[in-house]
């Protein structure tokens, strides 16, 4: 990506999208990854499967309202969209402190759910055709810097404070709605004008087209899903960390994925998306199979760093393949329905992984994520990538 390349895709609009998603990530992260878990298993005294139905309820309202927000983003303003939905995160977020029966924990998760899907749909309509891998590479370094700082943070914080951890939550969720107020007004994503019924029936030729890929996209949030409510207490009971230690472990991870984002997404444009799949999740198996045999802490530590990489190779690939099909015109509605169809993994996923650890262990919901993975991997080995369009033009398919 050469540096006009670059200077046109940071605009100035695209700068103050950029930061209110680092807002959003931040307090996503900070939520889902530490504070609901934590939280809720030390200061409220709740079990696993209540905090995985919270983690859930958060991914429902999340992927439910995806294609809505998709369709609002063809014909209302982005300003209008953004600001709405994050106003209901805020008032998700500031509902936690009333949080302590389970149906009022599980509700402000819900609520929360709501405001995240209109900024990150935005960005992904901005990603333009040319260096498609490497925009999403920028895209995702950003999403993952605000979602890796956000539990970081949470941890040395809750810590100290409780108190202090909840109103820094509060107070970035408040930023972010607040500058979404500068957005610029009118609608942001450009559509052909084209009846609703008629983009659905262009979507539904493309989610055709897509069908051997379905299972993919949900198998892989789904596994990610289920580690989402035990990893701070599979990191403390299997792995004899520390809420230092696990911020260790996630600033490794973190760090790693988002280093190699970049350099991955212009080896993904220049050598096609294949392999990098395959790779990518195999090596996520076998790493967190390596973990439930409790590792001692520095080969924990580098099971962390090969997990970072593993991810960054997977992710833009996977998403720059995906943006091959979103239709030109109707950009919002289709990121909508393709994150949606991703989402149906995420929303089962925490409430599943939450049910299997009270009932067995941590160890056997990361176990049973392992097998996922490495499934998906050998699926990818003989999926038939020539089918698809989008990939490295040289061979006119995807390698």
């Amino acid at each position: 990506m050469n540096r006009a390349s670059i200077k046109s895709f940071f605009h100035t609009d695209m700068l103050l999208l950029l930061v209110i998603l680092f807002l959003v990530e931040f307090v996503r992260g900070a939520s889902l990854i530490s504070f609901l878990p934590i939280y809720g298993d030390k200061a409220l005294g709740l079990d696993l499967d209540v905090i995985g139905a919270a983690i859930t309820a958060h991914y429902l309202t999340d992927t439910g309202l995806k294609l809505a927000i998709g369709y609002l983003l063809d014909r209302l303003s982005v300003r209008t969209v953004v600001t709405i939905g994050l106003s209901f995160s805020l008032v998700g977020v500031f509902a936690m402190q009333f949080a302590d029966v389970p149906w009022i924990f599980i509700t402000a998760a819900a609520i929360y759910g709501i405001g995240i899907s209109p900024i990150w749909i935005v960005c992904l309509t901005k990603v333009r055709d040319d260096n498609r891998a490497t925009q999403m590479g920028f895209l995702y370094t950003i999403w993952l810097v605000g979602l890796g700082t956000g539990p970081v943070v949470t941890n040395l914080l809750l810590d100290f404070n409780l108190d202090l951890t909840y109103w820094v939550m509060v107070g970035v969720s408040f930023g972010a709605c607040l500058l979404s107020l500068f957005i610029t007004g009118g609608k942001g994503i450009h559509v052909d004008t084209v009846p609703f019924r008629q983009q659905l029936t262009i979507l539904g030729s493309r989610l055709r087209e897509m069908k051997p890929l379905l299972p993919g996209m949900v198998l892989q949030t789904l596994g990610a899903g289920m580690l989402l409510p035990i990893l701070p207490s599979f990191a403390v009971n299997s792995l004899g960390m520390t809420a230092t230690h696990y911020s260790i472990l996630l600033i490794i991870g973190g760090g790693c994925t988002i280093l190699g984002l970049i350099p991955m997404g212009k080896l993904s444009d220049s050598f096609g998306k294949k392999w990098f799949l395959i790779v990518g999740f195999l090596s996520f198996g076998i790493v967190l199979f390596a973990l439930t045999a409790h590792p001692p802490l520095a080969l924990a530590f580098f099971w962390a760093f090969v997990l970072g990489i593993s991810y960054a190779a997977v992710l833009p690939a996977w998403n720059a393949l995906l943006a091959a099909y979103v239709p030109p015109g109707q950009q919002g509605l289709g990121w909508g329905v393709f994150s949606t169809v991703e989402g149906i993994g995420g929303m089962i996923g925490p409430i599943l992984g939450g049910i299997l650890a009270t009932r067995y262990s941590e160890s056997s919901v990361v176990g049973l994520a392992a097998i996922m993975f490495i499934f998906i991997s050998m699926f990818y080995v003989f999926f038939p990538f020539r089918l698809f369009r989008g990939d490295a033009p040289s061979t006119g398919g995807i390698k």
